[in-house]
């Protein structure tokens, strides 16, 4: 189980590799990835992480307070429809110096009312009680309360990530995984300059994971676990005779993608080693493959230095024209 951890990570950046070069399919000879969804490796390379990269934290008013209000506008809801619908419904970019909670409350509240959906299901936010009938209109408080209490200069002030994620940390409804998962997505920005390697918050899924890999004596230890295997993995890459994953020919597996890491072989550990527990039960995995034609572009934060020449011109005239 520990050694399919690594030639799950080898085999599905293979696919995603294939993918960005426009490769035909098939992309890999493995039934399993073939037929079930699995995410990137590498968060950043994720469709809905590349959305906010690109058209969220790079794509309008660069001023701190600005991208902070519109990454987590976006990521409240973590969905690109909803994104999509308040920036047409609005005619511009979402920004905190034009925000007006009756216009976004209108907005999302008659999208609900015709059955539009406002959530993606991935781990989402509770609602807060700040007085709303409506979970959107909570989570729109919610924003309201953080950029009037100060939190895009606090998160800026801090002085490590976990410092940043602690400022998260401390509004309603926010707990430790998703004040993790928020404060990576602020730390793709230009302002924040954090190390992914600084510290992890292991999730639901990736504890999953881990029991499937070490067994209950990892219990406990889960984020020392996932250290492990950030600083390990060149040793168990070159002794399973496999490509090291890289993003971008570069840029090493962090905590964040090694913890994303084990949520994945979790759910792919359900079909290839049925036989290993994990915590929760599942036996199944939930979300089967379908083919996105489109081709698959990647962008990812030019502080990273992954880009080349062609993406840090576009990176420019996006801030210079935004």
């Amino acid at each position: 189980m520990f050694d399919t951890y690594w030639r799950f990570a080898e085999r599905r950046q293979a696919v995603y590799e294939a993918r960005v070069a426009g490769a035909p399919q098939p992309w890999t000879e493995d039934a399993v990835l073939s037929q079930y969804r699995f995410t990137n490796c590498f968060r950043a390379a994720d469709r809905v992480s590349q959305y906010l990269i690109r058209e969220v934290s790079y794509r309008g008013e660069q001023r701190w307070d600005e991208v902070f209000f519109r990454s987590m506008l976006f990521k409240l809801f973590n969905k690109i429809s909803t994104w999509e619908l308040l920036e047409s419904s609005l005619g511009e970019v979402p920004s905190w110096s034009g925000y007006d909670f009756q216009v976004y409350d209108r907005v999302l509240s008659k999208e609900f009312s015709t059955g539009g959906r406002l959530y993606s299901a991935a781990y989402i936010t509770p609602p807060p009680a700040l007085g709303e009938e409506r979970k959107h209109a909570n989570h729109l408080r919610l924003l309201e309360m953080m950029m009037e209490t100060g939190a895009p200069k606090e998160v800026a002030e801090a002085s490590t990530l976990r410092e940043a994620y602690e400022v998260l940390l401390g509004y309603p409804a926010i707990g430790p995984f998703l004040a993790y998962q928020y404060v990576i997505d602020l730390n793709y920005a230009e302002s924040m300059g954090f190390d992914e390697m600084d510290f992890v918050v292991p999730g639901p899924g990736a504890r999953d994971g881990i029991r499937k890999c070490f067994g209950p004596a990892a219990h406990g230890i889960e984020e020392e676990v996932i250290r492990y295997m950030a600083d390990s993995q060149e040793h168990h890459f070159e002794r399973l005779e496999l490509q090291p994953v890289r993003l971008g020919g570069s840029r090493r597996l962090q905590l964040i993608d090694c913890q994303n890491l084990f949520c994945e072989v979790d759910k792919y550990a359900r079909v290839v080693h049925p036989d290993v527990a994990g915590i929760s039960g599942r036996s199944r995995i939930k979300q089967s493959y379908r083919v996105d034609p489109a081709p698959l572009k990647t962008w990812f934060p030019p502080k990273w230095g992954l880009n080349g020449e062609e993406g840090a011109r576009s990176s420019a005239a996006e801030l210079v024209y935004a």
